[in-house]
Parts: structure tokens; sequence; C-alpha cells
């Protein structure tokens, strides 16, 4: 149990991260800069000087997004290659994971034994919420044995809680932009494409059909994309370089 005291110290800093993630732009960062910034103000007010790092999980492919820390990376990508470990049991199955004593640890043992050859003691994953089909967990490592305690585990859930949201809309936000950009460059391609037809067909008197035909097999004779081809039959009339 803590002391009134400490729960008001917490308290503060939980609004100090709070304050300091609102304040952040989902249209002027990137995901990455936004996880940064989530794992650096992380291990800023954790105690145990820990080191914090974001896995994302996508696809069934797992990715670490951003770190503190190269030691972080590391047993990120241990994890990975094991296919086994906090991270990813956080991550996949929306429940907080963690192992206080690498040392003791009879669930991930190859995972457990690569950590503490490393350097470190323990560490503590926390899930973040599913947001179009990604999820993802925030992780906590330390080389001293300070993630085990509850206040550290009280002090993690409501940071990752604020946390989610920056983290959450800068990723729907991006992905958002991706798919109109994609949208866009579709559009572009089918308008150049259907203008080097136009011009096959009133050259040569060739069906819509037989000019995209012609399009298509230069396409392939010379691997180049449809859409450059297109665009250098517009403008040169050549269906091919010399």
């Amino acid at each position: 149990m803590t002391s009134p005291d400490a729960d008001g110290q917490d308290a503060a800093i939980v609004r100090s991260v709070f304050d300091e993630l609102g304040r952040l732009n989902v249209a002027e960062h990137s995901l990455e800069s936004v996880v940064r910034t989530v794992t650096e103000l992380t291990a800023r007010v954790l105690p145990g000087e820990p080191i914090a790092s974001v896995t994302i999980l996508r696809g069934g492919r797992a990715s670490t997004v951003a770190s503190i820390g190269e030691l972080a990376l590391e047993l990120d990508e241990e994890q990975y290659r094991l296919g086994a470990g906090p991270c990813l049991s956080a991550a996949a199955t929306g429940q907080p994971s963690e192992i206080p004593d690498m040392r003791l640890d009879q669930q991930w043992p190859a995972f457990a034994a690569i950590a503490v050859e490393a350097g470190c003691d323990s560490m503590l994953s926390h899930p973040l919420p599913v947001r179009e089909q990604v999820s993802g967990a925030l992780n906590v490592y330390a080389r001293a044995l300070s993630t085990a305690d509850q206040r550290t585990r009280d002090l993690l859930a409501r940071l990752t809680a604020y946390a989610v949201v920056p983290v959450s809309n800068t990723y729907l936000y991006k992905a958002a932009v991706a798919r109109a950009e994609h949208l866009q460059s579709a559009l572009d391609s089918r308008a150049v494409i259907d203008q080097a037809k136009g011009i096959l067909m009133e050259r040569f008197r060739l069906t819509p059909d037989a000019a995209f035909h012609a399009l298509t097999r230069v396409s392939m004779e010379t691997n180049t994309k449809l859409r450059d081809v297109a665009l250098r039959f517009v403008a040169t009339g050549e269906l091919r370089q010399d």
C-alpha cells in the first residue's frame, strides 16, 4: 500500500504526462515521433530508470516502432525471433504480461536467459488497445528489479491509458492520409492510361480493348509500369524508348 504522499506524487506525474501528450499534434508528427515521445516520458517518470519501447503487431508481424536505448530494441527483437515473450503476449492477448525476475522465469525461459545475459533483470509489457486491426504493447525493461512492484504497474497502466490516445490517433490519421494518397495516385494513373488509350484509338483506329492491350504488352515486354508507359506515350507519342 502506498502512502498519501506517494499517491499525490504519482497523480502529479500522470497529470504532467497527460499534459505533454495532449500537446502533440498528430498532423505534425510521424507515428514514430509520437511513440518516441511516449517512450521517453515512460522512461522519465517510472522508477528504476527503465528503458522503454513500443511493439506494434500488424498482420501477424511484430515490429518496434520506437525505443529508448539499444537494450530495449535488442530484447524486443529477440522475442520476435523466438516468437514468444511478454511484448508479443501483451500485444496479442490484450493482457499485461511481465517477468518480475528473469533469473526465475519459467514461462519464457529462452528469452529470460538472453535477457539476463544482456543485463536486464525484469520486464513489464502493457497492451495498447486494438485499432484498425493493429495491436501493440508498451514495454518497460529494467536493469534492476524495479518493474515488479505494484506502484510501477499502476503508473504504467495509467500512463499507457493516456498514451494510447495520441498513438492511436496518429496511426489512424497517417493511415487515412496514406489511403487518400493511394486513391489519388490510382485516379491519376487511370486518367493518363485512358488518355493514352484515346490517342491510340484515334491514331490507329483501335478498339478500347485493343488499345489497352497494346499498352500492357509494352509494359510487360519492357518491364515498365503501365502508368509510366502511358505517360511516355502521351508526352512523346512513342510507346517504346529508343
